[in-house]
């Protein structure tokens, strides 16, 4: 894991302006030019030759029908795990390289499989809508190693009782993987961001958000190897930041989330 111990300058960073309207700047800059939504639109499933940048890496999956399905970006025959590319992807990257010492890759960005060894050249892995995920016995086992050599993966985008599904595909990978649920003491939520509250709603449905972690051992004081976002979508708000369709507070308060995952995913 070539990322793992990225060295980072810490900066003390007054936010005069939101999170949000950061982005949609961003964008605006971007839209036509190197790293913006047009450029990655020509990139679209086509992974970047690896140059040790930080890359922004999403996972396919089969579903129950055991099938991965086809690939589109609107349209199509759209996939569970593709929900919300390219934009949450990339809006998150250009966060990360305006308000972190991080310099991402914004040309493009990773779709991997788990049982692609690539996964190994990326210090953080993110999966959309576990509930429909269903784990083959390579995958299990290019999983385990991964995250016992310092990878990191992050669950979004699931609710109510999704999570039974994603703890018994993930325990194939980790057969004694305890998933504890989460109060905002772990050192997760205070590595870049101070976050007292985590309490990000879900953008169209009335859950209770709750957020769990797999422990190394099971030990809440040792390193987090997975983080499950339950009952929430943070990378619904990414999509749609600068876009007026979401609350603001509540968009920073998701692109807050994802800084800091990142963060603690590349220094810990």
């Amino acid at each position: 894991m070539s990322m793992r111990h990225f060295p980072m300058l810490r900066r003390v960073v007054l936010i005069v302006v939101c999170l949000v309207v950061v982005s949609g700047a961003l964008l605006a800059q971007r839209g036509g030019g190197r790293g913006g939504p047009s450029a990655l639109s020509r990139t679209l499933g086509v992974n970047p030759p690896y140059d040790g940048r930080f890359t922004f890496t999403r996972v396919s999956y089969n579903r129950g029908s055991g099938l991965a399905g086809g690939f589109s970006r609107r349209g199509g025959m759209s996939q569970a795990w593709n929900h919300d590319y390219p934009r949450a992807d990339l809006n998150l990257a250009l966060i990360l390289e305006a308000i972190t010492a991080i310099q991402p890759n914004l040309d493009a960005t990773n779709i991997l499989s788990l049982e692609d060894p690539e996964i190994f050249k990326n210090p953080v892995l993110y999966m959309w809508e576990p509930g429909y995920w269903r784990i083959t016995d390579a995958e299990a086992e290019n999983l385990r190693k991964y995250l016992l050599k310092g990878g990191f993966i992050i669950f979004d985008d699931f609710e109510v009782d999704h999570l039974d599904n994603l703890k018994e595909q993930f325990r194939r990978a980790m057969p004694h993987a305890e998933f504890i649920k989460l109060d905002t003491s772990p050192r997760i939520f205070h590595t870049f961001f101070e976050m007292n509250s985590i309490n990000v709603p879900h953008p169209t449905m009335n859950v209770q958000p709750a957020y769990y972690a797999v422990f190394e051992d099971n030990d809440p004081t040792r390193r987090i190897l997975a983080l499950a976002n339950h009952n929430s979508d943070i990378a619904e708000y990414w999509e749609w930041s600068g876009q007026g369709f979401l609350p603001v507070n509540t968009t920073n308060d998701a692109y807050k989330l994802g800084v800091n995952y990142i963060i603690y995913a590349l220094t810990h």
